[in-house]
């Protein structure tokens, strides 16, 4: 999932600005060269830069509409051939998220003795799966970019997200078939990884990032 989540991040930056999304005032904190980021006055620059993983939620929902602009952003996200090669489900009822938590305890019984631990989702009252097709070998890529165009938008209108791999596992398992299929993907999709959506009820700090990673060839 890190190279999922950077990829994420990267591929954000191509289409935000089309959606017509505000942007919430960018951090300082973000362990980044100043040459990088002295860009001012690019709200998506500043988006990218804000954005945070968030794993503390108030309990209320995402409003269906305001998810729906974060989705509407998403498929808007480039693709190969313009295949769209995915699909995605939200889920916003309690009752579904809290059932499968359920589940979850009894299969992982340590899990639950996290502090604060209420769902398996960081407690997040609002989560979009996303399932790729495996049919066409760049669909995870267009699944890639499809979130961060989400995760993007989310941050834009002061929703938090995270990135999530570990419940998806579980998805997979026996235990959570019955939940599986409830998401009806269509045949052939497979779950690739989840994003927790909600309000913040924390404000982590940015970790450092190892621009030595990146370099220009000449």
């Amino acid at each position: 999932m890190k190279s999922l989540s950077i990829f994420l991040l990267g591929a954000g930056l191509f289409t935000l600005a089309l959606c017509g999304c505000t942007s919430q005032p960018s951090q300082k904190e973000t362990g980044m060269s100043d040459s990088i980021v002295k860009v001012q006055d690019n709200p998506v620059i500043e988006t990218i830069m804000a954005r945070r993983s968030i794993r503390k939620y108030k309990p209320e929902a995402v409003e269906r509409d305001k998810m729906e602009t974060i989705l509407n952003c998403g498929i808007h996200a480039p693709n190969g051939m313009n295949k769209q090669s995915w699909e995605v489900r939200v889920v916003d009822n309690q009752d579904f998220i809290n059932e499968l938590t359920e589940i979850f305890k009894k299969e992982n019984p340590k899990a639950a003795e996290r502090a604060g631990f209420k769902n398996m989702f960081n407690n997040a009252p609002t989560v979009a799966f996303i399932a790729y097709d495996p049919r066409y070998d760049m669909s995870q890529i267009d699944c890639g970019l499809l979130g961060a165009n989400m995760i993007l938008t989310a941050q834009s209108m002061g929703i938090g997200s995270c990135c999530l791999g570990g419940p998806v596992r579980f998805m997979k398992s026996p235990a959570a078939a019955g939940y599986l299929k409830k998401l009806d993907f269509s045949d052939g999709y497979e779950l690739l990884y989840a994003i927790a959506f909600g309000y913040p009820d924390e404000a982590p700090a940015a970790k450092p990032r190892d621009t030595s990673k990146v370099k220009f060839i000449d």
